[in-house]
């Protein structure tokens, strides 16, 4: 299995629209959302979602993680004052497990590390990748609404 990482291009919106939806409908059926109402809503979220980032971060490296040249997930880092932003980091239900999320956070943290910076997220309260950035590393530094601020700074200084 062969994991890269390229820039996001105009091409890989379907895509992207595509593994937004499978991020977002697990909660939205939870939540009992009408299945009629749910393509629409989420329709509406992916594009506030992508113009919120493209506002928030315009310098952000937007880039799309391939395995064997197919796209199966999308990155989003930032470097916002004195650290490394994790904006948005997110797989297809079919490559979760395989280690492709720790990999892209430890190659994260070498980055963070060798800039001498910290590596920041912020996680949605009660979301399973918690315990994978807790094991990582990641310390909680807040909570505001329904998102937990967690940050990593490299040990070896």
């Amino acid at each position: 299995m062969k994991v890269t990482l390229r820039s996001e291009a105009a091409l890989d919106r379907a895509f992207l629209r595509a593994l937004f939806g499978e991020v977002r409908v697990r909660e939205l059926r939870l939540a009992g959302m009408d299945q009629g109402l749910l393509q629409p809503l989420l329709d509406m979220q992916f594009e506030a979602q992508r113009q919120s980032y493209r506002q928030a971060y315009p310098l952000a490296r937007f880039d799309i993680i391939e395995v064997d040249g197919l796209p199966a997930g999308r990155r989003i880092v930032a470097q916002a004052g004195d650290a490394l932003h994790l904006v948005d980091l997110a797989l297809m239900p079919a490559w979760c497990g395989n280690g492709i999320g720790s990999a892209q956070l430890r190659g994260l943290q070498r980055e963070a590390a060798g800039a001498g910076m910290p590596l920041r997220l912020h996680v949605a309260l009660n979301n399973r990748a918690e315990a994978l950035y807790r094991r990582l590393g990641f310390k909680e530094t807040g909570v505001s609404g329904m998102r937990r601020a967690m940050e990593w700074e490299n040990d070896n200084e």
